[in-house]
């Protein structure tokens, strides 16, 4: 596993989701992570996962621990070095786990080969201080988002943690 985000413009995403899915919002930028953690490194960090309901398909249904308690944050960096925490959230909120994920994918015969890039969507958590995209932190833009910075003019980085 590896951190990836795929830098969604989100206001293009809201528009194009119905009915074409998300397409422009998400080809314009992504990263990923200069480490890989295996699954076998994250084994000591299984944890149950939300309640699902509606029951889902029997294909997706699983037993034991199948989540990762994974802690997340995003902070930004403004230009004279300080940090603002944006958000912390925890991978085991997701809730289809990773082997759902996989499952439904090859549900219809998509193959999955060595190499394919699989992402988990966005990570958000259920309470405020946790949401994992700006759309949802800013509640659709009725919220606006504070961060001090020392000039309009700066540009700030995005650091994930």
């Amino acid at each position: 596993m590896c951190l990836f985000n795929d830098w969604s413009a989100r206001d293009i995403q809201k528009w194009e989701y119905v009915p074409l899915g998300p397409f422009l919002a998400k080809n314009f930028a992504s990263s990923m992570s200069c480490w890989i953690v295996t699954i076998d490194a994250l084994e000591p960090f299984r944890t149950k996962g939300p309640i699902q309901n509606p029951k889902v398909l029997p294909y997706l249904e699983y037993s034991e621990d199948k989540h990762l308690d994974i802690e997340l944050s995003v902070s930004i960096k403004i230009p004279n070095g300080q940090e603002k925490v944006v958000t912390k959230s925890n991978y085991k909120y997701m809730y289809w786990n990773m082997n759902q994920q996989l499952a439904h994918h090859s549900v219809n015969g998509c193959n999955i080969n060595c190499g394919d890039l699989l992402a988990s969507g966005t990570i958000s958590g259920p309470n405020e201080g946790s949401f994992g995209s700006m759309l949802e932190i800013s509640w659709k833009g009725t919220k606006p988002y504070q961060c001090q910075m020392e000039q309009k003019e700066n540009l700030f980085k995005m650091v994930t943690l």
